[in-house]
């Protein structure tokens, strides 16, 4: 039986740039993802994969295409993949954090 409890205290944070840090899960071609933006995180490149995304805490602006949208605890998004839907990631509080679900490959 594959695993079905993910043990996120036993996986150590990766910090990819200043400002964002998260701890990631993958089986069978899926990845969970905790995390986290602070408010010194500046994503200075248009991202445009594809999320699923639960806000867990904070608030979150997403610039879609210089279209602000916040997000709030508790809310969800689903961003497809493209350039139609290219989108800028910013903190609106100290700490967001987010638990992301996403293809692997």
């Amino acid at each position: 039986m594959e695993q079905c409890k993910i043990d996120f205290n036993s996986i150590p944070w990766e910090i990819p740039a200043d400002g964002v840090r998260f701890k990631a899960y993958k089986q069978n071609g899926k990845q969970v993802r905790l995390v986290e933006f602070t408010d010194k995180f500046v994503e200075t490149d248009w991202c445009t994969k594809g999320h699923i995304v639960y806000i867990l805490e904070g608030q979150l602006e997403v610039n879609f295409n210089e279209n602000i949208v916040i997000f709030n605890t508790g809310d969800g998004l689903f961003i497809p993949a493209g350039e139609k839907d290219k989108h800028i990631g910013k903190a609106l509080t100290k700490v967001v954090r987010m638990l992301f679900v996403e293809g692997v490959l």
